[in-house]
């Protein structure tokens, strides 16, 4: 199957703990990059502003926070994988709206650790 793709590569500075056996580790700091492959699913001009506009208004109220004290992940281990399927969702929900396709989320909390879904094999 041929299809045209775009990539957005946003930045998220924030901090987070994870719990490992048990145990709540040390909070620390990332810069997690999240790379966004989306495909346009409407007609019509491309409006590159329009999808930096919605990823950038679904992370805002992640960025610069102590990741644990906001919404899910008060309840939910904020892990790079816990990260990425929710942050997936609510940035290929809000895509949507905008007329693309969110096909594949990349993060990655250091350059040599990448955690990756690729929607296309649901499709």
């Amino acid at each position: 199957m041929k299809y045209e793709q775009y990539k957005y590569k946003f930045y998220l500075n924030a901090n987070h703990s994870i719990i490992i056996n048990e145990q709540m580790g040390e909070i620390h700091p990332h810069t997690w990059e999240i790379t966004l492959d989306v495909i346009k699913v409407v007609d019509g001009f491309v409006m590159f502003s329009d999808v930096e506009k919605a990823v950038e208004e679904t992370l805002a109220s992640y960025q610069d926070q102590y990741i644990n004290e906001v919404e899910p992940f008060q309840k939910t281990n904020p892990t790079l994988e816990n990260l990425t399927r929710f942050f997936g969702e609510r940035i290929g929900e809000r895509l949507n709206q905008e007329g693309w396709m969110l096909i594949q989320i990349e993060v990655a909390e250091t350059p040599s650790r990448i955690y990756i879904i690729d929607y296309l094999q649901d499709n």
